[in-house]
């Protein structure tokens, strides 16, 4: 009697990291009914047992973060391409920027209430244990050596999908609101500039999602420190090419006020996605480093002098 159980346990174990039976049906407490070794259904991942089970997590904190960036990334790339095409004198700007994050915040409520649990502002999903999870497809196994299981799966349930579901509803959204909206009140502009930056969307829509199917799990796990290199350059960019190298020159006008203000918020934002709060005594402290980087430009930019840098490069010295 014991060898015949060691015998089912070991006939129930199934190969690979993936690889799970499904639970078929329970007649009573004492007889289950289990699948045949493969991939578990969407929505479920192999325990450690190797039985598919439901995905009932909630996502911790870190998981919202990476969502909120991937969230961010469209937003950003539409206000970058707004400003671009819009120049200087265009009227239209501020109504672009407002219209653009108007269509990012419905399409993501509107995924997630059309994922599972369907009508609810929440998610459920499967704990991010190690960086295989995001790349399943690697991780099939050949038992014999020649015939391959596949056992491709999302086992990052839904941090995979669902930032593909929410780049098709920007998308749509933009092409039902930004055309018509931009036609009748984009001043200033000329027939083909107004509609540049909707053009540049059906451009970076494409690249950010093939960069989510193929560094997906690169980014969750390197998102925070991408966020504070870049957020750091382009200030410093902004700032030099702005000319900005005295406290005067900073607050004389509201527009860079706004993006000083928006790259503290970045800041912010990296440094909580790093530390993840998990101890607040010795986390939020952190966050009084976000002024750092603009005071520091503010106190060394008479040394380095950014105009004399840009005159200089103007003229192809």
């Amino acid at each position: 009697t014991c060898a015949a159980q060691i015998n089912t346990d070991v006939e129930l174990i199934c190969p690979g990291l993936y690889c799970g039976k499904s639970i078929i049906k329970s007649r009573n407490d004492s007889q289950t009914q289990y699948g045949d070794c493969g991939v578990c259904p969407r929505g479920e991942r192999a325990d450690d047992a190797k039985f598919c089970r439901k995905c009932e997590d909630s996502p911790e904190l870190y998981d919202w973060l990476y969502l909120g960036f991937m969230a961010m990334l469209p937003l950003v790339l539409h206000w970058f391409f707004i400003e671009w095409y819009s120049g200087k004198k265009s009227s239209s700007a501020l109504f672009q920027h407002v219209t653009a994050l108007l269509e990012c915040t419905v399409a993501a409520i509107v995924t997630l209430l059309v994922n599972d649990p369907m009508g609810q502002l929440k998610i459920r999903s499967c704990r991010v244990k190690m960086l295989s999870d995001w790349y399943t497809m690697l991780y099939n196994p050949s038992p014999d050596y020649i015939n391959t299981m596949h056992c491709t799966q999302e086992a990052v349930f839904p941090l995979y999908t669902i930032i593909f579901i929410y780049y098709a509803f920007c998308l749509v959204f933009m092409m039902l609101l930004r055309p018509l909206l931009v036609k009748k009140i984009a001043c200033g502009l000329g027939k083909s500039d107004r509609f540049k930056s909707i053009y540049a969307a059906l451009y970076f829509f494409p690249i950010l999602t093939v960069l989510q199917a193929v560094g997906g799990g690169l980014l969750y796990y390197a998102f925070p420190y991408i966020i504070l290199v870049l957020s750091l350059v382009t200030l410093a960019v902004y700032m030099s090419a702005s000319e900005i190298q005295t406290y005067k020159d900073l607050i004389t006008r509201k527009k860079r006020l706004v993006v000083l203000f928006s790259h503290w918020m970045l800041h912010a934002y990296g440094i909580i996605s790093i530390s993840r709060l998990d101890k607040l005594d010795q986390d939020l402290p952190l966050l009084a480093l976000v002024p750092t980087p603009a005071l520091f430009y503010l106190l060394t930019a008479k040394y380095t002098e950014p105009s004399r840098i840009l005159t200089e490069g103007g003229n192809g010295h």
